[in-house]
């Protein structure tokens, strides 16, 4: 087994309760699936909203499944330039997040908080983690090797599960400081 990981770049992207695709699709609508991401279950949807800060907006793709609870996800630089305050969470960590408003063609949402720019991450099966030597929740540094841009992530969170595939996600800010081309490898070179 490797002990490198793909290191992903998530764009701002927006995932929706089922109550709030259909305030901004219509009653009745349902995710159209464009293209399968790298973890499994998870895919990019045909679906679209602009996604309305106090100084401007920006459109964003909706990931798919439906869940629990509707999430904006921007990198630092969306979120000032549309002037939202978005702190660095964990995907699922909304509570006194950043507001927005959301537009579909059927209707918009004042979200009140739930926009995130998502902490660095690594998702790990359990057979992953233990030949990494890591834990679920762990906080790690990761060594990312391009050229020209080398750099050491830290902060990067421990995701496991047997539902995962290895990969770590970093978003749009990230990936262009270390100018990656899309092929860019990850190894944890210290552990918190």
């Amino acid at each position: 087994m490797s002990k490198e990981f793909i290191v992903e770049t998530s764009a701002r992207h927006v995932h929706v309760t089922q109550e709030d695709l259909e305030i901004l699709f219509g009653k009745g609508a349902t995710l159209t699936k464009k293209k399968d991401l790298s973890q499994p279950g998870q895919f990019a949807c045909e679906e679209k909203v602009t996604i309305v800060g106090a100084k401007g907006q920006t459109k964003a793709s909706i990931l798919g499944p439906t869940r629990k609870a509707t999430q904006v996800e921007l990198s630092a630089t969306d979120a000032r330039s549309i002037g939202v305050v978005a702190p660095v969470r964990e995907s699922g960590d909304v509570v006194g997040s950043g507001a927005c408003k959301l537009i579909g063609p059927a209707g918009e949402i004042d979200l009140k908080e739930g926009v995130i720019v998502a902490k660095r991450h690594i998702h790990l099966t359990n057979a992953d983690a233990q030949e990494l030597g890591v834990t679920n929740g762990q906080i790690v540094w990761v060594k990312l090797d391009t050229d020209g841009r080398k750099a050491i992530l830290g902060d990067v969170v421990v995701r496991v599960s047997d539902t995962y595939a290895k990969a770590m996600h970093i978003d749009t800010d990230e990936a262009n400081a270390v100018l990656s081309n899309g092929k860019l490898m990850g190894t944890i070179i210290n552990i918190d």
